[in-house]
């Protein structure tokens, strides 16, 4: 009677855990389901934002959440024209990838959100901000690669940083093109680990190697 008692218990456990996997899984697919058309509404991106904060806040243990969440908080940074508030979103986007650091360290995809967090803090005054940032910026990157050789995204971002480089500083797109074209062959073979896990940035790059036909 105890191993019945101990074996229904163990598989009552399953079921509940295999539940709220399910419906962790389903709020993440709804949110990145309209990801890319937060885009064109930028403050979208906030909404979705707090969103994905708010399911990292319930499971506790999932690194993904509070990963968008930065990632959502940081391109909105990326989109303000009033520099004097881009400081307080890359602030708020370095909190979040924080966490999601403390979940899931060494990860080579929050090592690109945290040059993207760089970046945008740079933006802000990029000749008085250079010093600072653009090594934080590059440094997220080479550890990205590290990390993860066969993830595109840290050459996508290394190559976006040389195209709007001036050329006298390193830059322009004779430099960024054989970068933005590894990053395109690891695209075609990159293959994340879930569906829910970072797959973005294909598209760009194709854009940005357009421009530098």
């Amino acid at each position: 009677m105890k191993k019945l008692f101990l074996s229904t218990m163990v598989l009552f456990i399953a079921v509940i855990a295999s539940a709220q996997s399910e419906k962790y899984i389903a709020a993440m697919k709804k949110n990145l389901s309209v990801i890319d058309s937060s885009f064109k509404n930028p403050p979208d991106l906030l909404t979705l934002s707090n969103s994905f904060e708010r399911i990292g806040a319930a499971e506790k243990t999932q690194w993904l959440p509070y990963y968008y969440a930065a990632f959502c908080q940081v391109n909105y940074g990326f989109t303000i024209h009033d520099k004097d508030k881009i400081d307080g979103f890359a602030d708020r986007a370095a909190v979040l990838i924080a966490k999601a650091d403390s979940l899931s360290p060494n990860n080579s995809e929050i090592s690109c959100i945290k040059s993207m967090i760089a970046s945008c803090h740079m933006m802000v005054n990029p000749q008085q901000r250079w010093q600072e940032y653009g090594p934080a910026s590059s440094s997220n990157i080479e550890a990205a690669m590290q990390q993860d050789p066969a993830n595109p995204r840290p050459y996508y971002l290394k190559g976006q940083g040389l195209v709007y480089t001036p050329e006298q500083f390193g830059g322009g797109c004779k430099t960024a093109k054989p970068v933005l074209e590894t990053a395109m062959d690891k695209y075609g073979s990159f293959k994340p680990a879930s569906d829910i896990n970072p797959n973005w940035g294909k598209p760009q790059v194709e854009n940005l190697l357009k421009g530098c036909q």
